[in-house]
């Protein structure tokens, strides 16, 4: 008779090395713990599908009601995607769901609509598209600032995190939260009501929950810090490139003068590709919004520092003190000298467990 070992073998041998690895690997060897994941992982997946496929829909229907009414489609009585320059922009996705669509019999406007990838639909902000930007597709965003680049760069994260999603990619060291509210800021912006309902049936949060618990060990990211040490400790902020990935964590460890910091505040809230300049700090500043004013705040502190001027970061909102803020006894010090010694040189993950029992920075790798 097979054993539970021999079945959880056999189903794992089911599925490629590749595929099964990060599994694996999260779960330390153990079998059990690995199908647990990966059954996790696709429910993940399904429940963020889920609000994508809302965001979809509602993101063509804003750009495709602007571009009809654009060029008088009721009047003419020829979809704006078959006419120029929009048909020759994007002549071969056009194409490529009308030759699917055309042996079914299905190859009707709203068919053709429903079948352009989210790809076509989110190559509409790019700077090629400025023009088209400023005459109507502004529109299709009521409740944003009108800068294309914003709206841009956010369809370009979704775009980033849906592909993940819909390729069965491991979502493990996804920060999920952080996708989520990407689709849930970029539905706002469209509207309101809309982002609202999904937020109310979205499932992700039950799902994150549900993961088992001795595979959520790297909660804290460890970044170098020899300007952003000092920086956090005026203004309570971390500071970097947009765009830079970080793991999902909850906590960031500064390492600098060759030694973590006793101070490990939590990340309250990360915002990505900010513009940055004075204008925008003020602007920030005067807003009523209290979370706003203090990303103004760590603007104006920024730029007035010299180190980030102006451009597009990437900003962590980290605790002062607090319930969830972690002080740990003592600076965990690097010991090591020459070629082997460097200990952080883009980031590094830990747990704060390690961090509250660990003689050196060593004992945290």
């Amino acid at each position: 008779m097979e054993t539970q070992d021999q079945h959880e073998q056999a189903v794992l041998e089911g599925f490629s090395e590749p595929r099964v690895k990060p599994y694996m690997d999260a779960a330390q060897g153990d079998k059990t713990v690995a199908l647990q994941l990966y059954s996790w992982n696709a429910q993940m997946a399904g429940a963020a599908l889920e609000q994508l496929a809302h965001l979809e829909v509602l993101l063509r229907h804003a750009v495709d009601t602007q571009l009809s009414d654009k060029v008088n489609e009721a009047a003419r009585g020829i979809p704006w995607f078959l006419l120029p320059p929009y048909y020759t922009s994007q002549a071969e996705n056009i194409e490529t769901v009308r030759s699917r669509l055309r042996p079914l019999g299905r190859e009707t406007r709203d068919q053709i609509v429903a079948g352009l990838s989210f790809g076509f639909w989110s190559g509409w902000f790019g700077s090629k598209h400025d023009e088209l930007w400023r005459q109507t597709l502004h529109r299709a965003f009521p409740h944003s600032s009108g800068n294309r680049k914003e709206i841009s760069a956010l369809v370009e994260q979704i775009r980033k995190f849906r592909n993940r999603v819909a390729h069965h990619d491991s979502l493990l060291k996804v920060d999920i939260g952080f996708e989520m509210e990407a689709v849930f800021r970029l539905a706002s912006l469209i509207n309101k009501d809309t982002s609202e309902w999904m937020k109310k049936t979205d499932r992700t949060r039950a799902v994150v929950a549900k993961r088992p618990s001795s595979t959520i060990a790297l909660d804290t990211v460890i970044v170098p810090a020899s300007d952003a040490w000092g920086f956090y400790q005026q203004s309570h902020a971390y500071i970097c490139q947009a765009g830079r990935f970080f793991q999902n964590v909850t906590h960031m460890a500064f390492y600098a003068d060759r030694e973590v910091k006793r101070e490990i505040p939590r990340i309250k809230k990360r915002y990505d590709n900010i513009l940055w300049n004075s204008a925008e700090a003020a602007r920030l500043q005067a807003s009523t919004n209290r979370d706003e004013r203090q990303l103004g705040k760590i603007m104006r502190d920024g730029i007035n520092s010299g180190l980030w001027p102006g451009g597009r970061y990437q900003v962590f909102m980290l605790s002062k003190d607090g319930r969830s803020h972690v002080s740990i006894d003592k600076p965990l010090l690097n010991k090591r000298k020459g070629k082997s010694s460097a200990f952080v040189r883009k980031q590094r993950y830990t747990s704060i467990q390690k961090l509250r029992y660990a003689n050196d920075v060593w004992d945290l790798v």
